[in-house]
């Protein structure tokens, strides 16, 4: 197919080196401009990354007429309106995650969802481990899927990080906990009903440091995790069904271009003894993202998910954040769009 041809709004770092280069590999992808508020500092990565057009604003590279497809790797707090500026030019956006900061404001993209093609950018979801996993819990063998346990976490305590800075939307939940909420989620496949966080808040910086919840996917199926900004690097994701166990070592920042391990295990010996190892091949889950989008955009395939889902990755973290204020269980309803932090 005819490679589509992409433009990038601003030199925000997972842009710079993962994203770009990663579209860079791909077959069916055109990196043709970047744009930065700055155009010295958009030239200067186009140059370095062999990137041909640069562009002071982003508004320039919105209404240039060889842009098929725009990514959107901007602070938090301008996803929609960029998102928004970008369908209403014509161009499909690939949008960084969190979507937005709340799902009232994530519900504003339905004016343009379906005229365009809008993905919200978890990369994940691309990724063999997670796909093998998603067979593996479909297949008799898993047993009755029940429980699962993500742990996500780093640490960050700098004052000028945009993960630092509440009015952008910074914080652990934005930052990581989507993650945790898109693989119940995609195990599932299913929404939830209900959860119950407890939120920990930095003392300066007022944003979410440490959260542990509970989602309630119903019929005893639940999600637990805790992700944090401030603990010791760390990430495992594990998935219990009635008959076997399985667990991914990277779920979230798997290597790029490097094998991945995933673990099967009845627990007939402790410890994961009898645990049986599949060495997923390497691979960029950024470049599968793309070609996913452009080939998408170009009809050979359906786009895998669109606003709708954005839409309701949101509303979880809207009832996340709402429960971490209240104290008790707050629903995850059709008609929930809470206020984020």
């Amino acid at each position: 197919m005819k490679k589509v041809t992409w433009g990038v709004l601003s030199t925000a770092k997972i842009g710079r080196e993962k994203v770009i280069p990663a579209l860079q590999k791909s077959a069916f992808c055109d990196v043709r401009a970047i744009a930065s508020r700055s155009l010295p500092r958009a030239r200067e990565l186009a140059d370095k990354l062999g990137i041909a057009q640069a562009y002071g604003s982003y508004e320039e590279l919105l209404a240039d007429p060889a842009i098929e497809a725009v990514y959107n790797p901007l602070p938090n707090d301008q996803h929609v309106a960029l998102t928004l500026a970008a369908a209403r030019a014509g161009k499909h956006v690939l949008c960084e995650k969190p979507f937005a900061l709340t799902a009232r404001q994530a519900g504003e993209l339905r004016e343009v969802a379906g005229k365009v093609h809008i993905m919200e950018a978890f990369m994940v979801r691309f990724h063999p481990q997670w796909l093998r996993a998603r067979e593996i819990v479909r297949s008799p063998e898993m047993g009755e899927l029940r429980v699962i346990q993500a742990f996500f976490s780093y640490f960050n305590r700098q004052p000028d990080n945009i993960r630092n800075a509440l009015s952008t939307g910074g914080g652990a939940l934005y930052d990581l906990g989507c993650y945790a909420v898109v693989a119940g989620r995609f195990l599932f496949e299913s929404e939830p009903l209900r959860v119950m966080s407890l939120i920990d808040r930095d003392p300066d910086f007022q944003t979410d440091r440490t959260v542990s919840a509970i989602v309630d996917f119903g019929g005893g199926r639940r999600l637990e995790f805790t992700v944090s900004t401030q603990l010791a690097p760390f990430q495992r994701l594990q998935v219990f069904g009635t008959l076997q166990r399985v667990e991914l070592l990277v779920p979230f920042n798997a290597p790029l271009g490097g094998s991945t391990p995933l673990f099967v295990d009845s627990g007939r010996s402790p410890g994961g003894a009898s645990a049986a190892t599949e060495i997923m091949a390497p691979c960029d889950m950024y470049t599968l993202q793309g070609d996913a989008f452009s080939q998408a955009i170009r009809g050979e395939i359906d786009l895998p998910y669109g606003v709708e889902d954005a839409i309701c990755n949101m509303r979880v973290l809207d009832a996340l954040f709402a429960s971490g204020a209240s104290g008790q269980w707050e629903p995850v309803a059709a008609g929930h769009s809470g206020e984020g932090q």
